[in-house]
């Protein structure tokens, strides 16, 4: 018996692009909040990712939306959606 394929629906990521410096790739900035699990109390939790920007259209500042694709490189695994 076969199995039927499922195709994975990846959520979009919304973020702050922080660097524009390198070519056909951004650096995106993703703020989150989270509860530490013994102190209940919430903080604030970063994190950058390196996003395939084919175009070099996105600057410093702007907000953009990611999803994630088939690595293009070691570090980026994201695509401007």
């Amino acid at each position: 018996m076969k199995k039927a394929k499922v195709e994975k629906k990846h959520k979009n990521i919304k973020g702050i692009v922080v660097s524009d410096a390198m070519d056909k790739t951004i650096v995106v900035s993703v703020t989150s909040f989270k509860t530490h699990p013994k102190y209940l109390k919430k903080y604030k939790s970063t994190k950058k990712y390196k996003v395939h920007d084919a175009e070099n259209k996105h600057k410093v500042g702007d907000v953009v939306e990611f999803m994630q694709v088939k690595p293009i490189s070691k570090d980026k695994k994201f695509e401007v959606a």
